[in-house]
């Protein structure tokens, strides 16, 4: 008896190695994450608002500045806040925290454009995304500099193993 109750433990806690270690919450949300950042490189506003939570979203920005309130942006919201670019999200980590909450975090780096002005940008996000009806959707943002209160202009070197 002793045998079979332990084979069976043994196989029960080796049958988690093969596992990937991500539910299915968790794919499905880091699928979603890179259609949302890559619909923000590409402009496309309408599909940054639909990855969105319908009860708005609140946000805290890498400039030091104050926690944002909760806001409903629009595509022309995002259309005319005049930000641009090409930015990449870089090694995403997303953890279920309940049924209908998954957190993820990332880094995010690249050549941000404001009104005209380029210059490199690097920053660490936290997002929270919940699921409204069937559908995840971003609720929170928490943008951190990723250089202790500047921006890091990136090197070939950050981009080698």
């Amino acid at each position: 008896m002793n045998k079979f109750l332990f084979s069976g433990l043994l196989i029960l806690s080796t049958s988690f190695v093969f596992a990937d270690g991500h539910s299915s919450a968790e794919k499905e949300v880091l699928k979603t994450l890179a259609t949302y950042f890559e619909a923000r490189n590409a402009g496309d506003w309408d599909t940054v608002v639909a990855h969105e939570s319908k009860s708005g979203t609140y946000g805290t920005n890498s400039d030091g500045s104050f926690h944002k309130p909760v806001v409903m942006q629009t595509a022309e919201d995002w259309a005319s806040s005049g930000q641009g670019g090409s930015l990449n999200v870089h090694y995403p980590e997303a953890i279920q925290l309940s049924d209908d909450v998954v957190y993820v975090r990332f880094y995010y780096e690249g050549m941000t454009e404001v009104e005209g002005n380029s210059k490199p940008y690097r920053t660490r996000v936290t997002m929270n995304w919940v699921k409204e009806g069937s559908k995840w959707v971003a609720k929170s943002q928490h943008y951190s500099s990723a250089s202790y209160g500047g921006v890091h202009v990136s090197l070939a070197a950050d981009f080698e193993d």
